[in-house]
């Protein structure tokens, strides 16, 4: 039995699920997202929660994507209640940033500013030298700050790059003068 799966969705009042053709549909105040489901997942929807279950609970394969299908569904009801939001920082002289619409431009001791341009659905904005991207879709977020991420990764001498907001960057010891 997956204990994550059997634990119940508590919709909130606002929130309106849709299950047809295979596909999970979650409105909410801050918007609206669709996933696809597998075919052996089963979602019941009762007053003011959703039940997910599967075919087989002893099948190993089923009972992870028992667990992987209540995980989701309840990412998308915090998503389109709450939204999500990912803190990146830029640490190094003369690292800055500017937002303009969809489009971040990025100064990371390159000889020339990077451009990124943010997917539909993800919004960024700076403050100093922190980036913050806020999103109803916990993957896409994710995904997208990963991606600014590489852009400059931070590295281990002097910690200089892109790092999450509560990321410890582990730190080397450099060469040493005049040792044998």
């Amino acid at each position: 039995m997956s204990r994550i799966g059997k634990k119940p969705v508590v919709i909130p009042e606002k929130v309106e699920i849709k299950i047809q053709d295979g596909m999970i549909t979650v409105k909410g105040p801050k918007g609206e997202l669709k996933q696809a489901t597998h075919p052996v997942v089963k979602i019941e929807l009762e007053e003011k929660q959703a039940l997910v279950t599967v075919n087989e609970p002893e099948n190993k394969t089923q009972r992870a994507l028992w667990g992987l299908y209540q995980r989701l569904l309840s990412n998308m009801v915090t998503g389109v209640t709450e939204g999500y939001e990912k803190r990146l920082e830029m640490v190094g002289i003369g690292y800055k940033g500017q937002a303009s619409g969809q489009k971040l431009t990025l100064n990371v001791a390159f000889s020339h500013p990077v451009e990124f341009i943010l997917p539909e659905g993800v919004k960024g904005v700076f403050e100093k030298n922190t980036i913050i991207l806020t999103s109803i879709d916990k993957q896409l977020l994710g995904e997208t700050a990963a991606q600014i991420r590489r852009i400059r990764k931070p590295e281990p001498y002097k910690g200089k790059g892109i790092r999450y907001a509560n990321e410890i960057v582990r730190r080397k010891a450099g060469k040493k003068a005049g040792a044998k």
